[in-house]
């Protein structure tokens, strides 16, 4: 009986996991515009596949939140909603290049939006300390209410990190030797 995941996938998957956390707290030290702590998780999505990504974009946030802040467990959910959809998008053939790369990261920003802001709004009235906060408090004072505040400050925070973070995984990608290509099936569909 061959296991759900091979040693190389969960290899791989750990990596990716690692890479998200170091990235991420290096974008919050030097405080980056941008998060970068999806890359590991994309980068794993288009070699292995949806499941892998939402996998790796899980657990990367619940280790994060046992270890660093208990916020990033919160949006677990999120980081799994972009795992899938990398997976997805990558299965389709929209990381072959980077024009397709950037359109897959404007899609996964407008995918984990679905997911991120009834989590912002529920969970943390719309402020999880985050520099994006400025951006819902300049939106409650223009009169928008809260669900729409929130909305706008979630798409456009990850939408320049999300559109970053696809392009690098495709140059990563890109940067393989191609005898891995058939190593990876799913890494496959991004190189033709």
């Amino acid at each position: 009986m061959n296991p759900v995941f091979s040693t190389r996938m969960l290899v791989l998957m750990a990596v990716g996991i690692a890479v998200n956390m170091a990235l991420g707290q290096i974008a919050q030290a030097v405080k980056l515009p941008i998060f970068l702590d999806a890359l590991g998780t994309m980068v794993v999505a288009v070699m292995a596949g949806p499941l892998a990504g939402l996998i790796t974009g899980v657990a990367t946030n619940l280790i994060w939140g046992l270890i660093l802040s208990p916020t990033a467990a919160a949006f677990a959910p999120v980081a799994g909603v972009i795992g899938l959809a990398a997976g997805l998008l990558a299965r389709a053939g929209m990381f072959r290049g980077p024009v397709q790369a950037a359109i897959s990261g404007v899609v996964i920003a407008v995918a984990l939006s679905l997911v991120a802001v009834p989590i912002r709004v529920w969970l943390f009235g719309g402020v999880t300390g985050s520099g994006a906060d400025f951006i819902t408090a300049w939106m409650l004072q223009t009169g928008r209410d809260l669900f729409g505040a929130t909305l706008i400050t979630v798409i456009t925070s990850n939408l320049a990190d999300k559109v970053v973070t696809a392009l690098l995984a495709w140059a990563i990608l890109r940067g393989l030797p191609l005898r891995m290509a058939g190593d990876w099936p799913f890494l496959r569909h991004s190189r033709a």
